[in-house]
């Protein structure tokens, strides 16, 4: 089970995967001694999923009443699976909801490469039950922090620059790294990124999101300003140390999120005229070397030769497609649906001789793509569609294509199906030099699978790529 999850969600090696299946033998021991629900998670396709691959339950006291192997552990229930996957750091005590929607307490430690220690291939999770006892102490400390524990830190302090960062998140923790304090600003920031409960009592530790020592910051090695890129926000860290006698430190934590302002830049330089002008260039380049092809073309009487020059010029008009649109938008996204109409309005130009009447329909969802992947996209979807054109309807009077499109949560999907006399797998498997292509591009540049369906009713391919 565990094998097959991996193969399928996650990009594991084989040697990783050979470690899991060890580690999660031992799972049901170490479950029964902890007297807790013990998981294996790895990290998916999506930034803000993992997956559970494997598991052992206490016979009683478990949190769980079914098995919860292949399904999801999303950021905004499982903060501290992310976080440790993300940084390799360790979490403690962490809040989390279970897919059974109960409220339980994790620990959780990264699970290293052994051909890379550096490499975080999984975590390990220990998982223990919230009872109304101990959520009934932590509401009682909570009520018991006020905002005088920040006045009284700022007068203390010899930095008053905390007064600068009032619009910001604030967080103090004593020398013991305990969280003493944190305004509504920073709870906000900390809620966003997941966490299930007040920041107020967790360990420093805990906190952090990124690779900034306790210890060198108590000791005044550690005052730069970090920025950190986690979940779907990009925030600006500070730390700063006060000194309330020479024995008493405590150490206060400005937060900004620079998310907005990180877009607006992105935004300002693709929507430069720049940039929009180079894409107009290329986009004039590669029509000129289409049309100096179709003058050679011209110059031939053989077939072949015409078809291959076809065949490229075809290509290159694909490519041409995705350029025309990133000069108009200024944008560094396109919608799907708008490359994949520009390609068959091409594909149907060139090839369409006449002798079958074609209808064309694209249907699904639509939703932007970088202009890398849909640039991939457009050569694959020219290269299937002139297939279909050039060989599904031979006999034929007339015929149907369909391109659909399916938005995924973690891959989306893209079929071209025809309503034509089918084909012989054998001779896709051989292929040409345009199926080639479009393995290729699907294997190498989209990291999808191609897959055929055929048949005396037609055939279809389809095609996968990451969100």
């Amino acid at each position: 089970m565990l094998r097959t999850i991996c193969k399928q969600y996650t990009k594991l090696s084989k040697k990783n995967i050979e470690k899991l299946e060890k580690i999660s033998e031992g799972l049901p021991v170490l479950s029964k001694l902890l007297k807790a629900d013990v998981f294996i998670d790895c990290m998916t396709e999506s930034r803000d999923t993992a997956i559970v691959v494997a598991e052992a339950n206490p016979r009683t006291g478990s949190s769980y009443t079914q098995s919860v192997v292949g399904k999801y552990a999303y950021r905004r229930n499982e903060p501290a699976v992310l976080r440790t996957l993300e940084t390799g750091h360790p979490s403690r005590d962490y809040k989390a909801l279970t897919q059974e929607n109960k409220i339980v307490t994790q620990n959780v430690v990264p699970i290293k490469s052994d051909e890379d220690d550096k490499v975080i291939i999984a975590v390990l999770i220990v998982e223990e039950g919230v009872n109304e006892e101990s959520l009934n102490k932590e509401l009682s400390f909570l009520n018991n922090a006020t905002d005088d524990i920040l006045i009284s830190s700022v007068e203390m302090s010899r930095e008053r620059r905390i007064i600068d960062y009032i619009n910001d998140g604030i967080i103090i923790f004593n020398e013991e790294g305990v969280c003493i304090y944190a305004n509504s600003r920073a709870k906000y920031i900390y809620r966003k990124i997941g966490y299930k409960d007040f920041v107020l009592g967790e360990k420093f530790d805990n906190i952090v999101i990124d690779n900034v020592e306790f210890e060198d910051v108590l000791s005044g090695k550690m005052n730069k300003k970090t920025d950190i890129s986690i979940s779907n926000m990009v925030l600006s860290m500070e730390y700063f140390l006060i000194k309330e006698t020479e024995n008493i430190k405590n150490i206060v934590l400005f937060i900004k999120d620079i998310t907005e302002i990180k877009v607006k830049e992105k935004e300002l330089v693709l929507k430069s005229v720049v940039i929009k002008e180079i894409h107009h260039r290329v986009k004039n380049n590669l029509q000129t070397i289409a049309s100096l092809l179709r003058i050679q073309a011209r110059k031939t009487d053989d077939k072949a030769v015409k078809a291959a020059f076809s065949d490229s010029i075809n290509r290159i008009l694909s490519i041409s497609v995705t350029h025309e649109l990133l000069a108009q938008n200024g944008l560094d996204e396109l919608e799907i649906k708008e490359v994949i109409n520009k390609i068959l309005k091409n594909s149907l130009r060139e090839n369409l001789d006449g002798r079958v009447k074609l209808k064309i329909d694209v249907t699904g969802d639509n939703f932007e793509i970088s202009s890398d992947k849909a640039t991939t996209i457009a050569l694959i979807v020219n290269e299937l569609v002139e297939n279909c054109i050039k060989h599904a309807f031979k006999g034929k009077d007339n015929g149907r294509i369909t391109v659909k499109v399916k938005r995924g949560e973690m891959k989306s999907y893209i079929s071209i199906s025809d309503d034509g006399i089918g084909m012989n797998e054998k001779d896709f498997d051989k292929g040409s030099i345009g199926l080639q292509i479009v393995k290729s591009l699907v294997k190498e540049k989209l990291y999808g699978d191609l897959n055929v369906k055929t048949g005396d009713k037609g055939t279809e391919i389809s095609f996968g790529f990451e969100n």
